[in-house]
């Protein structure tokens, strides 16, 4: 399972929100608040403990079935009231079972837009349409993946993109590479995956010992993503210098996201 064939995979997606562009039938732009994502992750949750962007996913290429018994409206419920700083939303369909429309039932859940957390898209970004489609959700940020982009004016482009309708990008690295093409292209929100997209091979050490060697410039926050499941990652990450860590299968897997969450900010 390579990267390329997840971008394959948005190849109908794209084609057609392109039918859609050429006859002006694009959804417009969501006109109500986007909480600040970036604020919301600079707030730990204790002072050992990072802030958490606890995750709503169904499946996974790695894992396959994860959770099927919880609806989106659940999850986010338990989630903010069990100490998430913000959600993210997987929306990719094809391997991970989500869908788009589960952002704006994520943040309806949480009793409407004034008072959600700020949601993530998370999912294979890469084309302006899907930018534009994402902004027609009331999402506060979307994911950027260095490898589907990986010239840096692109990668600029569809950030600075991102940020015109009111959204902040996170930008996914692997390793030093990706992260000197990250920081030439602007990117503010660093997000540092401990899986490899191409392998799916789980690394956290290595996650954490890139944020050791090349910490986090000011202006930045820095999220570490996968292969977290225990309140002692947590604490690793914190010492590594990340201000967030995004967590999903070890919160899903059980069926009790909240509880799972809870126990983990303990």
């Amino acid at each position: 399972m390579s990267l390329e064939r997840f971008r394959q995979a948005k190849l109908a997606e794209i084609e057609s929100l392109r039918r859609a562009a050429d006859q002006g039938v694009l959804p417009p732009a969501y006109a109500g608040t986007r909480p600040d994502f970036t604020a919301a992750l600079r707030v730990r949750h204790r002072g050992d403990l990072p802030s958490v962007i606890a995750e709503y996913k169904c499946a996974s290429p790695s894992r396959g079935s994860i959770c099927q018994t919880l609806q989106v409206e659940e999850v986010a419920r338990q989630y903010a009231a069990c100490g998430a700083a913000a959600l993210s939303v997987l929306t990719e369909e094809q391997f991970f079972q989500g869908k788009l429309a589960y952002v704006e039932r994520a943040v309806h859940a949480m009793d409407g837009p004034a008072t959600a957390l700020p949601v993530l898209r998370k999912d294979f970004l890469y084309d302006p349409l899907q930018i534009l489609m994402t902004a027609s959700t009331p999402a506060s940020a979307l994911l950027l993946i260095v490898r589907l982009s990986p010239q840096a004016a692109e990668l600029r482009n569809l950030r600075e993109l991102t940020e015109a309708y009111g959204m902040q990008a996170v930008v996914e690295i692997f390793d030093e590479k990706d992260l000197r093409l990250a920081r030439e292209s602007g990117a503010r929100i660093i997000q540092v995956n401990a899986r490899d997209l191409d392998s799916l091979v789980v690394n956290r050490e290595a996650c954490l010992a890139l944020a050791r060697k090349c910490p986090p410039e000011a202006g930045e926050t820095w999220i570490a993503a996968s292969g977290m499941s225990q309140g002692r990652h947590m604490r690793q990450v914190a010492e590594a210098g990340f201000h967030a860590a995004l967590v999903g299968s070890a919160l899903m897997q059980d069926g009790r996201p909240g509880e799972a969450l809870a126990a983990m900010l303990r």
